[in-house]
């Protein structure tokens, strides 16, 4: 396997982040109270201070008294209902597609599924949405929801474009999503979940994303047009699910050969751990050893560029692929190190 300095050229990023379940911290730096408003600080895309504010309904869920603001929600929540908020809305998600595609996402991945409880509402704002980024800009959309439904939704309002879409995703309890992607010529991401659940270890993840493999090309998808999915799990929950990850992806590159993807959410692997962009930088760098050439990531927070230029040799990289790696249980050395401040940036302009 070549090593990940010679792959950056060759990663498909699907940018992420114009997602309703993503927040802000109320105690990070871009949030803003003021004479009694609320607000998200964010910039124009012309470079204008803008605020985002916050609506009452927002400050009376569970995630805002927890500390967390759902930023892409209300921004779609407001554009979608028109008014005096709508404009604001708008340039949010503007602004959230420019940064995306500067930082060089090759998708824009789209889910509005935490919009709203009531399906009708989901494929309403997926509709909505695909049509507001497809005027933004010419990428190609990864369309990504919990339901076969609201893809649909998704796949459709995006064929007015030139772009083939992603459908994102396809699994054993979900496999109608294939005769989706046929019908709307859409490459497709297969997930590794089972019938009915997570697989356990890396030899069940091939498994089963062997199985849609097989089930693709008999629908004639190519081989080529797929993103396979090893699913990545938090390697705080477990120590053993980084490697589990790595070994699938290798497992899977060495049966299928360069033609096939292999993505998956990177960022799910530092859930749960602090200085979570280490994390993620480190195991993205593993990824890529392991033979994934894309990632569903925030490349704005996760530039492949930089991470493919990381200082590799330094104690805060040894002991993220510790933790990755299962050599540090509980995260216990890595915990310690960052309490004590002894992490460091690995990014080379630092």
């Amino acid at each position: 396997m070549d090593s990940a300095a010679d792959r950056p050229s060759q990663f498909i990023v699907i940018g992420e982040n114009i997602h309703a379940t993503r927040v802000v911290l109320r105690r990070s730096k871009r949030f803003v109270a003021d004479d009694g408003r609320e607000a998200i600080r964010y910039a124009a895309i012309d470079g204008a201070p803008r605020l985002l504010s916050i609506p009452e309904a927002i400050k009376r869920t569970h995630d805002y008294d927890e500390g967390r603001v759902k930023h892409v929600k209300i921004a779609v929540q407001a554009a979608m209902a028109g008014g005096a908020a709508a404009e604001e809305g708008l340039a949010y998600i503007h602004r959230l597609v420019h940064d995306q595609a500067a930082a060089g996402a090759h998708f824009l991945d789209l889910n509005v599924d935490e919009i709203s409880i009531r399906a009708e509402d989901q494929r309403q704002a997926m509709a909505w949405l695909v049509g507001v980024v497809q005027r933004l800009s010419e990428l190609p959309l990864s369309v990504d929801s919990s339901s076969v439904e609201v893809i649909r939704v998704g796949l459709e309002a995006a064929a007015t474009s030139g772009a083939r879409a992603l459908l994102n995703s396809a699994s054993l309890e979900r496999q109608d999503a294939l005769d989706l992607a046929v019908a709307h010529d859409a490459r497709v991401v297969l997930t590794a979940a089972g019938q009915s659940g997570m697989p356990d270890g890396a030899t069940e993840r091939v498994d089963n994303a062997a199985r849609m493999i097989e089930l693709a090309r008999a629908k004639g998808i190519a081989v080529a047009d797929m993103f396979v999915d090893p699913l990545i799990f938090p390697a705080s929950v477990d120590p053993a699910f980084g490697g589990h990850s790595l070994d699938a992806i290798r497992q899977l590159r060495r049966t299928y050969g360069p033609e096939i993807h292999i993505t998956g959410g990177m960022s799910n692997v530092s859930f749960g751990i602090p200085a979570r962009r280490i994390i993620n930088d480190v195991f993205l760098i593993l990824a890529v050893e392991a033979g994934a050439d894309s990632g569903i990531i925030d490349p704005v927070q996760n530039r492949p560029e930089d991470v493919f230029r990381i200082d590799r040799n330094s104690e805060t990289y040894r002991l993220a692929e510790d933790v990755l790696l299962g050599r540090d249980p509980d995260c216990r050395n890595y915990i310690r190190a960052w309490r004590k401040k002894q992490l460091k940036s690995l990014r080379p302009s630092v």
